[in-house]
Order: C-alpha cells, then sequence, then structure tokens
C-alpha cells in the first residue's frame, strides 16, 4: 500500500517527465529511450527517476491503463469499514486476490479503499463475496457511473 501522502519536491525536469508520459509513452522498440530523447534527458536518467518518483511516493504507480470494459473485462472501485487494530491483516488478506488493481487508506470511516478488475464482469461480485468471506467484513461496491479524465500538469 502507498505510504500516506509527503511533500515530494519536483524540480523541472520531473514536472515534465510527469506531463510528457501521462499522455503515453511511444509505440516503438525502445520507448523510454524515445520518450528520453523527447525530453531532453538520456534514457537512463529517465527510468532512474522515474524509479525515485514512485520510491519517494510523488507517483504511486508508474504503467499502463486499461480500459478493462474495452476488452470484455470489468472494474469497480470497492471500499471497507476495517478496525483499526486489523488493518494490516485485513490489507494482506484483500491484496491476496490478484483482482485487486490497487489499494489505499483513507482517513474516513471507510478507511480502505480498492479497485477491482475481473476478466468478466460477473465476477466483481464473485470476488467482492470472496473477499468477504475472507475477512468477515462488508465490502461495499461502487461502480463507475460515468468516467472523467482529470489530468495533472506542472509548470516546468
Amino acid at each position: 500500500m502507498p505510504r500516506p501522502a509527503e511533500a515530494v519536491a519536483l524540480d523541472a525536469t520531473d514536472r515534465r517527465i510527469v506531463n510528457a508520459l501521462q499522455g503515453g509513452l511511444p509505440v516503438c522498440e525502445r520507448p523510454y529511450a524515445e520518450a528520453a530523447t523527447n525530453l531532453g534527458i538520456s534514457e537512463d536518467e529517465l527510468i532512474r527517476r522515474l524509479e525515485r518518483l514512485l520510491a519517494d511516493g510523488a507517483l504511486t504507480r508508474f504503467g499502463p491503463m486499461y480500459h478493462a470494459e474495452r476488452l470484455g473485462g470489468a472494474l469497480t472501485l470497492a471500499a471497507m469499514q476495517v478496525p483499526e487494530a486489523d488493518f494490516e491483516h485485513v490489507t494482506a488478506i484483500v491484496n491476496g486476490f490478484s483482482e485487486v488493481a490497487h489499494n489505499y487508506r483513507r482517513e474516513h470511516a471507510f478507511n480502505m479503499w480498492f479497485v477491482l478488475a475481473t476478466e468478466h464482469p460477473g465476477r466483481i461480485n464473485e470476488v467482492i463475496g470472496d473477499i468477504e468471506r475472507a475477512t468477515g467484513l462488508k465490502v461495499y461496491n461502487l461502480p463507475k457511473i460515468e468516467e472523467f479524465y482529470v489530468g495533472l500538469r506542472f509548470e516546468a
């Protein structure tokens, strides 16, 4: 699970990387090399900076975004109210399901939020039931009604 948000200093190059790569990597034999060239840095520097941004928590993930529905699958946001004393144990159980794409702690009565991604729509309810049985806790299914894209851009 990502650590709590902390202020992370981004230099101009970090901001250019985040801005540029939100739109995706080039589709070619060496996408990192081409992206780095477009940014005016070396491929090694780009990879090193991405690894640091992930380690520092400035980025919580870096990878492809698939539209599960377009591939015949499904996804949903789920939430749980987990007793603080059981949080780490329940986290391990929930994260043990391959369908859990990512899982976040929140400062709220519903303190665990995670995304389920499945190969077919009917599997969402099956996995929710499996998680409920494994944890003994209710899982609240919050399916997407409408999709919005919010881009994050930094001044370089």
